[in-house]
């Protein structure tokens, strides 16, 4: 007997604090998308669930960043297929979803899945859900006879080794589709990075609230980092954090640097024993459906910075300003990243010798940020409203075991930005006040 899907167990999402992407959202990504191709077929691949040699279960498994983004489900080995305008379908374009057909026994282990039928129209805004088992029957009527341009552009979550409990796998489906195209074949990746650039509002409220959590988050940890303990104790606590302001994973590995660990960019065992003097580099992010937050403070374990550490911290912190400062419609990373430098040279004095401290400053200011903490598009673009990135300068003196980044999230707006992460304490003064005043409070409750 069929099972009766149950609503509640499937919707986008299902359970999640996020909630599912507004489906007008999901209809305007994909129009925008078509619009962009202006001719021939698009396929977007979702994720597999994990290889037979990992574990029974995949409780951790996340979906391929393109195919939520255009579809807000979850469900592994399933395609969407896209036919724009020139491409041989209906006038304006047209979407399918090709999903699994469900199976009853599989899913008293793991749950309801989504089959093919109008709960998946409903809650993708897609008028035509077929079982992937149509495919190959659809492949050469999707392509059509075609031309002598691109009739094809792939995208979504590269084919790997897949269980296929859940449903064939993506590469294996792809197989007649790809024989239609005869070789003309592209990449969607360009286009969809384009896309995803530029966030939507929807975007913007779940990266606004990715940047809440990870800033709470970080206050806990000042108020918690007392010398003797070790960093994968302060990691615990920013993490428990993060589960309790609704994310469901992190962003990307959690870095506690301590001491000469704060020297390494990305440091992540967290396994060292912090001491009296040190500095602490904490790089976090939260993962707020599926949008992360990418924040860095630097705090002194023992609570206050020595005068050394405090020199090395304003300056990063004066350069780290100057460049949100500039962040605006038409400026562009780059611009961004020499305004830091030149910022860093003029003020360093003697600080780093008798050379600028620029010197060791050894990484990129900026880089996108959204779905993936390195967020795709060209570096080269210029800034747009809407657009997320990081600023994060930083200076690091392997010598004196003294490594200092100060990184917050900045939204484009049409009259400059945003910083999403001001909650965080992030002037000296500031996080000093706020390890004293969580240290008060926990001897309060001892």
């Amino acid at each position: 007997m069929r099972c009766p899907v149950v609503a509640p167990r499937v919707a986008a999402q299902a359970g999640s604090p996020a909630g599912p992407v507004p489906v007008e959202r999901l209809t305007a990504r994909r129009a925008a998308l078509l619009a962009r191709v202006g001719h021939g077929v698009v396929v977007v691949r979702s994720a597999e669930s994990r290889p037979d040699d990992a574990h029974a279960q995949d409780s951790d498994f996340r979906q391929d960043d393109d195919f939520f983004y255009l579809r807000g489900l979850e469900e592994s080995s399933a395609l969407l297929v896209g036919v724009a305008a020139g491409g041989g379908g209906a006038s304006g374009g047209s979407w399918r979803l090709y999903l699994p057909e469900r199976m009853p026994a599989r899913e008293q282990w793991t749950g309801a899945r989504l089959g093919p039928g109008a709960e998946a129209m409903a809650l993708t805004g897609i008028g035509d859900v077929r079982s992937v088992q149509r495919l190959a029957g659809d492949a050469a009527g999707l392509l059509g006879s075609g031309g002598d341009s691109t009739a094809l552009r792939v995208g979504g979550a590269a084919p790997r080794g897949c269980t296929g409990r859940e449903g064939p796998c993506t590469d294996a489906l792809l197989g007649p589709v790809l024989a239609a195209a005869r070789g003309r074949i592209g990449s969607l990746d360009p286009d969809m990075a384009q896309l995803r650039l530029v966030k939507d509002v929807d975007e913007i409220a779940r990266l606004r609230r990715a940047g809440a959590i990870t800033t709470a988050a970080l206050s806990e940890a000042l108020a918690a980092a007392e010398p003797g303990e070790h960093e994968y104790e302060l990691e615990a606590v920013i993490e428990a954090a993060f589960r309790r302001g609704g994310a469901e994973r992190v962003g990307f590995p959690t870095i506690v640097g301590s001491g000469p660990n704060s020297t390494v960019l990305h440091y992540d065992r967290n396994r060292r024993l912090m001491q009296a003097g040190d500095l602490v580099v904490m790089d976090v992010g939260a993962e707020f459906g599926y949008y992360t937050a990418d924040v860095t403070r630097t705090i002194p374990v023992s609570g206050e910075y020595t005068p050394r550490q405090r020199a090395i911290y304003d300056l990063v912190l004066g350069a780290q300003q100057a460049a949100i400062d500039s962040v605006r419609p038409g400026s562009s990373l780059m611009q961004l990243e020499n305004i830091a430098r030149r910022y860093i040279e003029t003020h360093s004095g003697s600080s780093c010798g008798p050379e600028s401290c620029e010197r060791y400053f050894i990484h990129g200011l900026s880089h996108w940020l959204g779905m993936d903490v390195h967020d795709v598009g060209p570096y080269t673009t210029p800034l747009r409203p809407g657009m997320v990135l990081t600023v994060e300068p930083g200076v690091y003196l392997a010598g004196e075991a003294l490594g200092v980044r100060i990184e917050d999230d900045v939204l484009v707006t049409a009259t400059g930005h945003e910083v999403l992460t001001s909650d965080a304490p992030r002037a000296a003064a500031e996080v000093e006040k706020e390890m004293r005043s969580g240290r008060s409070r926990r001897a309060g409750v001892k």
